[in-house]
């Protein structure tokens, strides 16, 4: 059985088992689905993200997008290119450069770069703001 994430034309989310891919079409084609809070059949698959393991011991994320999802993922590039349009790359020197701007070292600039988890913790720690931005693999630095 496949657990797949659903959404109505309405934007209710639910969720949905099927024996296969197929067997969600075919029951939709024929009317069998439908949105359990307004009952409309305009059902879709909504995005899903399970892990899935790779022999590098690296977790992938998968999408199945729908309109919605695609321009939400539209609007994240676009912060993203944005951002890096507007800062200063810093490569792995990010959590040394953020602490010098938060404790007035160096001049307030936005930078972007990378930084382990524990450099993160430790940044949010000692109450440096910063946020992820998204990170897609079509992209260089």
């Amino acid at each position: 059985m496949i657990r797949f994430a659903l959404i109505c034309d309405h934007e209710h989310e639910f969720e949905g088992w099927f024996r296969s891919n197929d067997d969600f079409d075919t029951q939709k084609k024929r009317g069998f689905v439908d949105c359990p809070t307004c009952g409309s059949h305009k059902v879709e698959k909504a995005l899903m993200a399970p892990a899935v393991s790779t022999g590098r011991k690296q977790e992938k994320i998968a999408l199945a997008m729908g309109e919605a999802q695609k321009q939400a993922l539209a609007q994240l590039k676009a912060l993203a290119e944005k951002v890096r349009e507007n800062a200063d790359y810093v490569g792995d020197k990010f959590a040394e450069e953020a602490r010098k701007i938060h404790f007035g070292e160096s001049d307030p600039r936005g930078i972007y770069g990378e930084a382990t988890l524990e450099e993160a913790k430790s940044l949010a720690e000692d109450g440096v703001e910063f946020m992820p931005i998204p990170s897609f693999p079509d992209e260089r630095n």
